[in-house]
């Protein structure tokens, strides 16, 4: 099954640029704008650490979509 998120929807109730968002996740820009136009997934380690930067559970972030 494919996975969506709502990292973007995130960023933009946080009022955050691209970079800024990126920067808070200890992430890079052009990884994490490859998670945000959902063109790659992240690691189970980074969804994590996404979650407890965001103050969001796994579930709430990422999404299992029906094929």
């Amino acid at each position: 099954m494919p996975i969506e998120n709502n990292l973007r929807d995130i960023r933009y109730d946080l009022k955050k640029s691209q970079v800024d968002f990126a920067h808070h996740l200890g992430i890079g820009i052009h990884q994490y704008n490859r998670y945000e136009k959902q063109k790659v997934q992240p690691s189970l380690e980074i969804a994590l650490k996404i979650s407890e930067k965001v103050g969001l559970s796994v579930n709430e972030i990422f999404k299992l979509t029906p094929e």
